[in-house]
């Protein structure tokens, strides 16, 4: 007699199953029901509603023209200037901590309550920390930070640190750094730890300075967690909302040189211009793909390609 055979795929398809579930109605559907609706006309005039009515790719020419509202190349500009200065600070001290915490040399004392500290800002809510930012930089004598300033004698007179460009996307890039590189120091904690150690002690009896070390062994070796880190950084950049929101009350003062893509998005869910948002979020999507295959084709085609061309010399030397 023939034994049946026992097939276990199907377990594993009745295991992964809530997870397409729950994607597919909450993350799929809307996003198709999102690129449906970026075609259509649909807002609300008082209390009617006009729409939907379809408009083709008209929602899309308002966008990228500019004709409700700030011109996109202004809103993008914005998004990413604000998002490269915190990112670099943010990428270079999380570098530097993340090399002392995990360097057995330095033997660093009480490092855990270094890496508690420095991952607080990351567990506190990006509204509330905003409000806190926003009191401590207030237009008044009496805020902390122009009081400061007053009493050792660096201005005569408050400073409206909002009203001005460059103080005003400072303080929302300083607010994205300090609320990020605690969780980007640790990610990089991990990728250093995952290093060979031998590696390490190889190179140290070479001759190796710790800066040849460094660039030539552990940053390499760590490249999967910095495209991890830089992607996930770059689609949180161009998402940017809650802080500048916050911050300029919404506004995205002065003269919209601190207004982001998010922000202008929500205008028009504000208004319940919903073809208009819809067609915001399509082009967000894009970019935010676009850009994530370039950093990602950027950072592993020089290593790929390297390792490829040099095992390619070495077949031909040895004549295979």
């Amino acid at each position: 007699m023939k034994r049946k055979s026992i097939s276990y795929a199907k377990w594993g398809y009745f295991f992964i199953a809530p997870f397409f579930i729950v994607y597919a109605i909450f993350q799929l559907w809307p996003l198709i029901t999102t690129i449906y609706y970026s075609f259509f006309e649909k807002y609300m005039s008082g209390l009617n509603q006009i729409g939907p009515n379809f408009v083709g790719l008209q929602n899309y020419i308002d966008f990228f023209t500019g004709a409700k509202g700030v011109p996109v190349g202004t809103l993008v500009y914005n998004t990413i200037i604000m998002w490269l200065m915190g990112f670099i600070p943010q990428l270079a001290v999380s570098l530097l901590f993340a090399y002392w915490f995990t360097n057995k040399r330095l033997d660093l004392k009480c490092t855990s309550i270094f890496k508690s500290i420095i991952y607080m800002p990351n567990l506190i809510m990006a509204s509330a920390f905003s409000l806190l930012i926003f009191a401590l930089f207030a237009n008044t004598e009496t805020a902390p930070i122009n009081g400061l300033l007053i009493s050792i004698g660096a201005t005569a007179d408050k400073i409206d640190f909002f009203a001005h460009t460059w103080s005003a996307r400072g303080i929302i890039a300083f607010m994205n750094f300090l609320m990020w590189f605690g969780n980007t120091t640790i990610l990089l904690m991990a990728a250093m730890m995952g290093v060979d150690e031998s590696l390490i002690e190889a190179a140290d009896i070479d001759g190796c300075t710790p800066n040849q070390i460094f660039w030539k062994i552990t940053m390499p070796l760590i490249r999967p967690i910095m495209i991890y880190v830089f992607i996930t950084s770059l689609v949180g950049g161009l998402q940017m909302f809650d802080v500048p929101q916050v911050i300029t009350r919404g506004v995205g003062g002065p003269n919209n040189t601190t207004k982001t893509l998010i922000m202008y998005l929500n205008d028009n869910l504000y208004s319940k211009n919903y073809g208009a948002a819809g067609a915001i979020s399509v082009v967000l999507f894009v970019v935010c793909a676009l850009f994530s295959l370039v950093v990602y084709y950027f950072f592993t085609d020089r290593t790929l390609g390297g390792a490829k061309s040099f095992a390619g010399k070495k077949t031909k030397k040895k004549g295979v």
